[in-house]
Order: C-alpha cells, then structure tokens, then sequence
C-alpha cells in the first residue's frame, strides 16, 4: 500500500492501536478483578505515554501518524500535509478510536460485569472533568493540546537520531498527562474521546450508565483551539 492510501490507513491502524493500549491500562486500573486495578494515576499516565510511542511506532512508515485530529489540524495549517488528507486523516482517527475502544471491550470481556462503577467504566473509554465547570474544562484541554502541538512543531526543527524521535514524543505525552491531566484526564485528542465515547455507547455493557454527551464537547473543542494557538505561536518563533 502507497500513497494517501497508505497514509490513511496509517492514521487508522495507529490510532487504533493508541485507544488499544491507552484505554487498555485505564480498564486495567479501573476495573474490578483486574490484577493492576487501583494501581493508580501514574501507571495510568505511563501507559498513554508507551500507547502513543508504540502506535507512533506501528504506523510511522506509512504516513505521519498524526493519531489525532488537533495534530492534523496543525499540520494541515503549517502545510505538512495537503489540505485534502485533513478530512480522510480525521475520519479514519476515529474509526481506529472507535476500533481500538471495541477491542478494549473484547479483551476485558468477564470484567465489566464485575464492575458497578458507571463512572470507572465510563473513566476505561472517554474522559470526564474532575470537577464539572465547562468553560474550565476548555482552557485545560486548550493549554494541553497547545503544549503537545507547539512541542511536536519544535521537534520538527530538531536532529534526532533515527527513530528516537518518537521516545520524544512519548515523553511529551508522560509530561502532559502528569502536570496537565489531573482537571480532565487529558484527552489532548479529539479522537481519542469521541471515537470511545461511542463505543461506550453501543456496546451491551450492562452496568454502563450514561456516556455523559454533554460533556463530549469539550475534548473536540479545547483540543481544536489549543492546537490553532500553537500554531500561531509557533509561526511567531520562526
């Protein structure tokens, strides 16, 4: 597979790989009867870090491995791809999401029944404030994405050795997630959230409550924002 063909389906088999691996150590630690469960927020924060370098990883030959509709926002916006991938790149994010979620599902399948926690199991798919104030929870996941855009541009102006680039990257996401997730759990991805949030939807999870849309907004809008933001200041810097 070649050309935006390929690049396409990177972001998909990527992305779905991150919600594999991300969602998959959030039902680790929230669900009942699972051997990590409780092991707390750093484990959680390292494991999103290791699911961004490994999925980076998997689909980097074949596109950019945007992984995340801020990303290709701002790539789109700083001419790194074509403005005809931004649509094919987003809607191929979220199906891996969405993917990536199911798969989640399928391979904690005896836990969520043993789990009564609606909040924990909504927690294992898509991100909720901790304390509920909109126009709060929009600034955090504005500062987030606009520190992980504005970092992944400055790579993009720095040597590294071959393929140590993506360590970078999961190192951006470990510092995102334990200085700026506390607020909202950093969904920093408007895929990353959305794309679960429907499979928390659909999937016969009986003990699942609400899948809270009214706070889906949130992790589309900030990201969106704070990834625009990046990229002005960026142009600024050079």
């Amino acid at each position: 597979m070649t050309g935006d063909n390929a690049q396409i389906f990177g972001e998909f088999i990527g992305t779905m790989i991150l919600i594999l691996l991300g969602d998959g150590v959030c039902a680790a630690v929230n669900l009942n009867k699972s051997k990590a469960q409780g092991s707390g927020w750093i484990v959680i924060a390292f494991g999103w870090a290791m699911a961004v370098t490994m999925a980076v990883f998997i689909a980097g030959f074949m596109g950019p491995a945007h992984l995340n509709p801020a990303v290709t926002l701002a790539m789109a916006m700083t001419g790194a791809i074509s403005w005809s991938l931004f649509v094919p790149f987003i809607l191929a994010q979220l199906l891996g999401a969405l993917v990536g979620a199911i798969l989640v599902w399928l391979a904690y399948l005896p836990h969520w029944s043993e789990t009564k926690d609606q909040g924990a199991i909504l927690g294992t798919f898509a991100t909720g404030p901790a304390i509920r104030n909109y126009p709060a929870n929009v600034i955090t996941e504005t500062i987030g994405t606009f520190v992980l855009v504005l970092a992944l541009l400055a790579f993009g102006k720095t040597d590294f050795a071959g393929g140590t680039n993506v360590f970078a990257v999961g190192a951006l996401i470990l510092a995102a997630g334990l200085s700026l997730g506390g607020p909202t759990g950093y969904a920093i991805n408007p895929a990353r959230d959305l794309g679960p949030r429907i499979a928390h939807q659909l999937l016969p999870i009986s003990t699942k409550g609400t899948s809270d849309w009214a706070y889906s907004w949130v992790p589309i809008v900030g990201p969106m924002i704070g990834a625009v933001i990046a990229v002005l200041v960026f142009n600024v810097m050079v």
